[in-house]
């Protein structure tokens, strides 16, 4: 089992930045692919990044792309997002999420999430 928590949500202007955090517990994540994905109110929640244990691969839906950056500190099993030049339509639930495999863009395959940090932009 693997437990994630995230934290660093909160209100920013257009244009700031936030980092979020995906602390995993239980097991280490490190082999793990852990992904960032967003809900926005009456949205699907959608692909956002993903990163393999590795490193090895790294991708971005094309939204964000540019202006956030997925990384992990395998030591602290935590996995952050850094997001840059935020916009109006940034504004959702963020949420990490973990499987056992390989890199997928579809949420359904992953196993574990967790509860969401909300992050809101404002004009």
């Amino acid at each position: 089992q693997v437990q994630l928590v995230e934290s660093g949500g909160g209100l920013v202007q257009a244009g700031g930045s936030l980092r979020l955090s995906c602390a995993a517990s239980g097991r280490t994540v490190s082999s793990y692919t852990v992904a960032w994905f967003r809900q926005a109110l009456g949205k699907e929640r959608e692909f956002v990044a993903a990163n393999t244990w590795s490193g090895g691969t790294t991708s971005y839906a094309d939204a964000v792309k540019g202006r956030f950056t997925i990384s992990r500190d395998n030591a602290k099993n935590t996995v952050y997002l850094e997001m840059n030049s935020l916009k109006l339509e940034d504004t959702a639930v963020y949420y990490c999420a973990a499987r056992a495999g390989s890199y997928s863009r579809s949420k359904y395959v992953y196993n574990y999430w967790g509860q969401g940090t909300q992050v809101t932009v404002s004009s």
